[in-house]
């Protein structure tokens, strides 16, 4: 698939761009397939790590900070009992796997790396890119958990700003269940928050720009199965809850540029450098 100039321009202006039928049907299927066998092959027995965007410092757990070079498993909100029990089988109960399928998976590697990917990369104008973060997002039916407006480089922030996330849908995304909604040109306001680690190992917000996000602004983009939504690192974005009885599997890829400086106080660390292509 190639990228044209009006196209970047696109995404120049609105801070995204739907790419759709980017992944093929079976690539889709092959990332779900082998999602649902990691799933098989964790024990819940080991761990209970909850995700949560409305309260990120006081449900964040070493478990989550560390694992930015390893695949990990986190619960829906939503998914236990007041006894702690899962209300549902695990399989329907997870938020996400992350954060490091693109580098330790064969199969999330393969897709991640494709020539595509690297080919889109190149066209938006990221220099010697570096893949920094995935995450498998399952969007659970009846239970899958909204995602606040935010900007992606609140929490992988570079110097200067040089960082877009890849958002594959591997179903299709509606309304209805989830989907994606962004403010058009949002990226222009610059970055209002960041989430840092600070010096007693916790994690805090610094606040830049306490103005609500003009959530009013935010448009739906609701794709077909395949589908790329490429987010520049500043443009606002969220999903709501999704509370109907299918799912919103999606695959999501964060790259950075090389030359850019990583902060030691992002959330993300790693104990190997970032690898590129």
């Amino acid at each position: 698939m190639t990228i044209s100039k009006q196209q970047i321009t696109q995404y120049q202006d609105a801070g995204f761009l739907v790419l759709e039928g980017f992944a093929e049907a079976e690539e889709c299927d092959r990332l779900r397939a082998r999602a649902e066998e990691l799933v098989q092959e964790f024990d819940p027995a080991e761990v209970v790590s909850i995700f949560s965007t409305r309260e990120q410092n006081r449900l964040t757990d070493d478990y989550f900070l560390t694992s930015g070079d390893k695949i990990r498993f986190f619960f829906e909100e939503n998914a236990f009992n007041p006894d702690g029990s899962l209300k549902c089988e695990k399989e329907k109960s997870i938020n996400k796997i992350g954060h490091a399928l693109h580098d330790l998976d064969p199969v999330f590697d393969r897709f991640s790396r494709s020539e595509k990917v690297k080919d889109l990369a190149q066209a938006i104008g990221l220099e010697k890119p570096l893949l920094a973060q995935s995450m498998y997002i399952f969007k659970q039916p009846n239970i899958g958990g909204e995602v606040t407006c935010h900007q992606d480089s609140t929490f992988l922030y570079t110097e200067p700003i040089d960082i877009a996330g890849l958002w594959f849908a591997l179903e299709d995304a509606t309304r209805e269940n989830g989907c994606l909604w962004a403010i058009p040109g949002g990226h222009r306001r610059g970055l209002k928050s960041r989430w840092l680690r600070t010096q007693d190992g916790r994690m805090a917000f610094e606040t830049y720009d306490a103005e609500p996000w003009p959530e009013d602004e935010l448009v739906p983009l609701e794709v077909s199965k395949g589908s790329l939504i490429l987010l520049h690192g500043l443009v606002p974005h969220r999903s709501f809850e999704n509370r109907s009885a299918r799912s919103r599997h999606a695959y999501t890829l964060h790259l950075i540029g090389a030359k850019a400086k990583y902060p030691a106080d992002n959330w993300l660390q790693r104990s190997t450098p970032f690898r590129s292509f």
